[in-house]
């Protein structure tokens, strides 16, 4: 016998017509005429060898092998069925699922704790598996690779249609210099700000971002006396030096050394940073990932 014949649809009729007895009610049962199901009752004869199903004086009677396939057929379908229904729907409190995030560094700083937090209450067997990137398109990369479910970090340089994306949080520029530095007390204007050493954060190791871009529409360059990928260590190399440095506020706050840095307003007119909570089109609706997803949005 051939399987690769049988489709779920045959089953399904088969399933009805042990039923009903009766090849017009099992259509009904279904949704499928009754021309439709005698044609997929002949099918199931040709396919299985036997008659399936007789005449009889009170409608179709089964054959010994019909009645042989009835059961395991029958929970075969129910556990498809049950297999379909759990795949609708995400109980978090009684689920084990794991989840792959990407997180680049800020917002695994911010994320994380609040994330864990709320799983903590409300799917305390759910696990998290982070990884991390630094280029913006490296998050495209995974989530295409399907290395990852979901990434949050600011948005890739080229949309692509296949990456969705939603808003989570806005990040704005602050300088900062250490507390007792000479310039710490006086108005920070452009004159001043260019005057100083500048340390400049690059998580993709470029040497031009935000700030040289604004000045550079102006004319302008500053001094960058130091360029480094890990935005968390310029705050506590700000506090032991006599350079200023750039950079979000949010990464300024969770340092843990705010106490030790002056937080100034910069003297140009810089865009805030959008953070976004991106995903593959692929698990667009997958009832897992949409729990997920919405999670994660109710923390911002």
């Amino acid at each position: 016998m051939d399987l690769h014949g049988i489709d779920l649809n045959l089953l399904v009729a088969f399933d009805a017509l042990m039923a009903e007895r009766s090849v017009t009610r099992a259509g009904a049962r279904v949704g499928r005429t009754q021309p439709a199901m005698s044609a997929a009752l002949s099918r199931l004869r040709a396919l299985l060898g036997d008659e399936l199903f007789v005449r009889g004086p009170t409608g179709l009677q089964p054959t010994p092998r019909a009645l042989d396939l009835a059961e395991p057929l029958g929970r075969a379908l129910a556990e498809i069925e049950r297999t379909l229904a759990f795949t609708q729907r995400f109980e978090p409190r009684s689920s084990a699922a794991a989840f792959s995030l990407g997180l680049s560094e800020h917002p695994a700083h911010v994320l994380l704790p609040r994330l864990v937090e709320r799983l903590r209450e409300i799917a305390p067997a759910v696990v998290l598996r982070v990884r991390s990137f630094t280029a913006r398109d490296d998050a495209v990369t995974m989530l295409d690779a399907g290395e990852i479910d979901l990434a949050v970090g600011v948005p890739p340089t080229v949309p692509a249609a296949r990456i969705l994306t939603r808003p989570l949080f806005e990040e704005r520029f602050v300088c900062v210099l250490r507390r007792d530095h000479p310039a710490a007390d006086l108005p920070l204007d452009l004159k001043a700000f260019l005057g100083l050493s500048h340390l400049l954060v690059s998580p993709e190791n470029e040497r031009f971002g935000h700030v040289d871009a604004a000045l550079a529409k102006r004319g302008l360059k500053r001094r960058v006396a130091l360029t480094l990928p890990q935005m968390y260590a310029a705050p506590a190399l700000i506090a032991r030096s006599d350079m200023i440095a750039t950079l979000m506020a949010g990464v300024v706050s969770a340092s843990g050394h705010s106490h030790d840095l002056s937080v100034l307003t910069p003297p140009l007119d810089l865009a805030s940073v959008p953070l976004v909570l991106a995903w593959h089109r692929r698990n667009d609706t997958h009832p897992a990932q949409r729990w997920l997803r919405e999670t994660i949005a109710s923390l911002f």
